[in-house]
């Protein structure tokens, strides 16, 4: 477990999972692309594997996956997975599914940014907002600093359901979406 800088993090604190001695079932390249393959697992800890999730390891040695590197946003110093955030979102009644994203902040370093799609009946006005706001900091504690939430009526997902966050981030940074073959619609 390490830090951006590559510096061992403390037990108990999420960091970044590198690994050191190669195992029999890992990636031994890509294919047609062995220059991608080494600076995607092997350039930012060289002799390190990075294999691109953060994660805590315990007291008593065991360790925790808390997602993957780019599912994980970074508020105020503190690492919070994007799942545990829509999570906490979709346990609120109004709420029928939710995606959320990081967006930059000058303070936070990051905020969230929610896109979520109501049940029957609700509209994202002012006071489901507050509501909304309270109830996701009640369920991950004051650090869930949620910047935006936008209303919409469908996520971007892949025809086995997993919700495309990049395809959402970029249209939100105004970039280019990349390959969308995999969509569902």
């Amino acid at each position: 477990m390490v830090d951006e800088k590559g510096n061992p993090v403390p037990l108990g604190k999420g960091g970044f999972l590198i690994i050191k001695t190669p195992w029999p079932a890992m990636f031994r390249g890509l294919y047609h692309d062995k220059e991608r393959f080494i600076n995607t697992y092997w350039k930012d800890y060289p002799g390190y594997y990075n294999a691109a999730d953060i994660a805590r390891k315990d007291e008593d040695g065991y360790f925790w996956i808390q997602g993957r590197s780019d599912d994980v946003l970074k508020i105020a110093g503190h690492r919070v997975g994007t799942s545990e955030v829509e999570s906490a979102f979709v346990s609120h009644p109004a709420v029928a599914e939710a995606a959320v994203i990081g967006k930059s902040d000058p303070v936070k370093g990051q905020v969230i940014k929610a896109f979520l799609i109501l049940r029957g009946g609700y509209q994202l006005k002012t006071e489901l907002i507050e509501d909304l706001k309270h109830h996701v900091r009640h369920e991950l504690g004051p650090i869930a600093v949620i910047g935006e939430m936008e209303q919409v009526n469908s996520l971007p997902k892949t025809r086995s359901g997993k919700i495309m966050r990049r395809v959402l981030r970029a249209r939100e940074l105004g970039e280019e979406v990349g390959d969308t073959s995999t969509l569902e619609e």
